[in-house]
């Protein structure tokens, strides 16, 4: 049957009306499932009844368990977050057993974000990294304070070692075991300081590169439990069609054949599709094939063509007559490359590019009345349960969710529209779980994709090549206008995110930073080091021409503009030796870049050749030098540092979504082309750290400094060529070699 869709109506929030518009806001969102170190599920209640505090319970048997407080996708967070209470409570790592933490901001939230559960932004190490070790310390402050009434002796003559109090004088002790099953917990509890935390030389787990991951077993005996395989009792699916321009609603649903599907048990009109609902995936894969939908044609997205849109994007950067929002400002920038005796002048643009994560989005939902629970692979489960609670008219303290292993994440699944998609359905089959997946083409076609820009960069020189002045315009739309409005109009419009990485600490005496919002009704988000994916692009590639008007060595440059940072002189004179830099090379060349993003100090240097006939690149090793300050796994840091790399060489060389007239081109990896293993580069890491400074970020670190090392090396190689519009695609090559 043919029929006129009636949208379901609901009072509207700000927020809500995100959700019924399409445009969905980010779910900052983290929370649910209690899972041990090999990702099999546990029961809800913690083994043991000591429990200093919320993050630390201790069995009689000695087993410890510390809750994780970040999403585990891939980065190793389940072991890093946990070793630091371990570390300085002195526990011995191999009886802790590390579980999910609930959804409770209160109490697992991140300093770093304003307290709420978000896992992303190379945040996570960074934010909890003073928090979890004076949780430790307090810790073991408990312990000893139950020890020493157990012992009848002073605290002060007490002592810890791995899992164990020890009462030198007497020569007794007693394990943790024996004070959990024993001992009470002392009123009030000790609190702990800096001064209570282990000096480095005390040290038995951070800095140790012997230390395995704890997700890694069970994602090789396939016992992990990604929110893929939740399986519940009386489970149904769902998929959802959604228009293939964004935006756009559902007006006239011709279900007849998809009804007629064995196995499908609903259709739901939804303000922003038509959702299927059925016994099995095959059932409402079927039925959402068989559906006839006569989609509204108002969204401004249709006259959204990425081509033409990045040109008017490069114009707008170009036309330095329209103002944007000023980001950073350091004296007269304007003034000083105006004035000053040669400017070098430079645009730089990227491509939409999509988020590849292995893992399709998929959650899991079940309403019950007025309450939900939800099993999904979030990056986040505050603002989870606050759109859930919003779909279905219920408050967020009655949403429960739970966080499962994510099968890649990159900012893409601290979104929620996906989460949406389960819990709407969810509300039509009230009391029996629905699980939704996206098939890999809707991943692609309706990904919240990393912004279209263009970059404008002035560099004004002196008679001797100096840099006296250096303005930096970014044209882009704003992931924060969509996803935390209130923040970004209290910014007075300006994105830090889209325009992060821009602001450097090269010594340059005039620098100025202009953030020109673009806004033309397409979703971008959160994507694997966003801005300073492309900022650093346009920046480590200007210095590369600056070096070549003032015939100087890029990496001599660098130096010298970076004289007062020694942290970040020392990665850039590390890998140069590392690299050879001076070395001869037939037929290759080498690039360098840096980049100090998220707190860490990152140099690479990459090695390439070029197929002249053909444009292809082809990069054959990239050396790394990473200080990340304290250096907490050094070989999980090697391990991010290949995943960051690798990832960066894709998205430099291969990757980019086309749209036209607001449809996307692209719909699996048939069309949208990612790096091949035999393409990868060999990578060699050198960790260097520097005790004593802030802990650096390192999710996200690794990607930056790849795509412009790469291009400057194609410049050294071909006496001067420059490129610059991620993707390198083999055409743009061989443009750029004709000009």
């Amino acid at each position: 049957m043919t029929k006129t869709v009636q949208l379901h109506s609901y009072a509207l929030s700000r927020r809500s009306f995100l959700i019924t518009a399409g445009s969905l806001g980010v779910a900052v969102a983290f929370g649910g499932l209690l899972r041990d170190a090999s990702g099999a599920a546990v029961a809800p209640a913690v083994k043991g009844n000591y429990r200093p505090n919320a993050w630390v319970t201790i069995a009689g048997d000695g087993m410890v368990t510390i809750m994780s407080p970040a999403s585990e996708m891939g980065q190793g967070i389940m072991t890093t977050l946990p070793l630091l209470i371990a570390e300085d409570m002195d526990a011995d790592w191999d009886s802790v057993r590390i579980v999910q933490a609930p959804s409770d901001a209160e109490s697992y939230g991140n300093p770093g974000f304003y307290g709420i559960q978000l896992t992303g932004g190379s945040e996570s190490t960074r934010g909890y990294y003073d928090l979890l070790r004076l949780i430790g310390a307090q810790t073991r402050k408990v312990i000893l304070a139950s020890g020493a009434d157990m012992l009848n002796v002073p605290v002060s003559e007490l002592a810890t070692e791995t899992s164990r109090v020890v009462h030198a004088q007497s020569g007794r002790s007693l394990s943790f075991g024996e004070i959990a099953a024993n001992g009470a917990l002392p009123d009030p509890l000790p609190q702990a300081t800096e001064a209570d935390l282990k000096p480095s030389d005390q040290w038995r787990y951070i800095g140790r590169r012997d230390i395995p991951r704890v997700d890694v077993p069970s994602k090789v005996d396939g016992t992990a439990i990604y929110g893929m395989d939740v399986q519940l009792p009386d489970m149904l699916y769902g998929a959802v069609l959604r228009a293939p321009v964004q935006g756009e609603r559902p007006e006239v649903i011709d279900d007849a054949e998809a009804r007629a599907v064995s196995g499908v048990t609903h259709i739901v009109p939804l303000s922003y599709g038509v959702g299927i609902i059925g016994e099995t995936v095959e059932a409402t894969t079927r039925a959402k094939d068989l559906l006839n939908v006569t989609w509204s044609t108002s969204s401004r997205v249709r006259a959204y063509t990425s081509d033409r849109l990045l040109e008017q994007y490069r114009s707008v950067g170009r036309d330095l007559s329209q103002a944007g929002v000023e980001a950073f400002a350091e004296s007269d920038a304007e003034a000083a490359v105006t004035g000053a005796a040669t400017v070098i002048e430079a645009d730089y643009m990227s491509d939409l590019v999509y988020h590849a994560t292995m893992e399709p989005m998929n959650a899991t939902a079940l309403v019950t009345g007025d309450t939900v629970e939800i099993w999904a692979p979030t990056q986040g489960p505050t603002g989870t349960q606050g759109f859930a609670a919003e779909v279905v008219g219920t408050t967020p303290d009655k949403v429960k969710v739970n966080t499962t292993l994510l099968g890649g994440g990159f900012g893409r699944k601290a979104e929620a529209d996906f989460i949406v998609d389960a819990v709407s359905l969810a509300r039509e089959a009230e009391g029996r779980p629905v699980k939704v997946i996206w098939s890999r083409e809707d991943d692609v076609r309706h990904d919240k994709f990393r912004p279209l820009e263009a970059q404008h960069i002035q560099v004004g020189l002196d008679d001797d090549g100096n840099i006296v002045g250096w303005r930096h315009r970014i044209v882009a739309d704003s992931i924060f206008a969509r996803t935390m409005p209130d923040l970004f109009e209290s910014q007075g419009g300006h994105d830090d995110v889209v325009t992060e990485g821009a602001h450097f600490n090269y010594a340059v005496p005039a620098h100025r930073i202009d953030y020109i919002r673009q806004n033309n009704g397409l979703d971008i988000g959160f994507w694997f080091a966003v801005g300073v994916g492309y900022t650093r692009f346009g920046i480590e590639c200007v210095l590369d021409e600056v070096a070549a008007a003032k015939g100087a060595d890029p990496v001599q440059l660098r130096l010298e503009l970076l004289r007062d940072q020694p942290r970040a002189r020392k990665v850039v004179e590390t890998v140069a030796k590392m690299a050879e830099w001076d070395r001869e090379r037939d037929g290759r060349a080498v690039g360098v870049a840096y980049s100090d993003a998220f707190g860490t100090h990152c140099a690479q240097v990459a090695e390439v050749s070029l197929n002249l006939q053909t444009g292809m690149i082809r990069v054959h090793k990239v050396w790394c030098a990473v200080d990340p300050g304290v250096a907490i796994q050094p070989l999980h840091i090697e391990g991010m540092m290949i995943v960051g790399i690798t990832n960066g060489t894709s998205h430099a060389l291969f990757e980019q979504i086309n749209i036209i007239d607001g449809e996307v081109q692209e719909g699996n990896f048939d069309t949208y082309r990612v790096i091949r293993m035999s393409e990868a580069p060999d990578i060699e890491v050198a960790v260097v750290p520097t005790l004593g400074s802030p802990v650096g970020g390192m999710g996200q670190v690794g990607l930056p400094p790849v795509g412009p090392a790469i291009a400057n090396a194609v410049a050294r190689l071909t006496g001067g060529v420059r490129l610059r519009h991620y993707p390198f695609l083999p055409e743009r090559v061989l443009e750029a070699l004709n000009a």
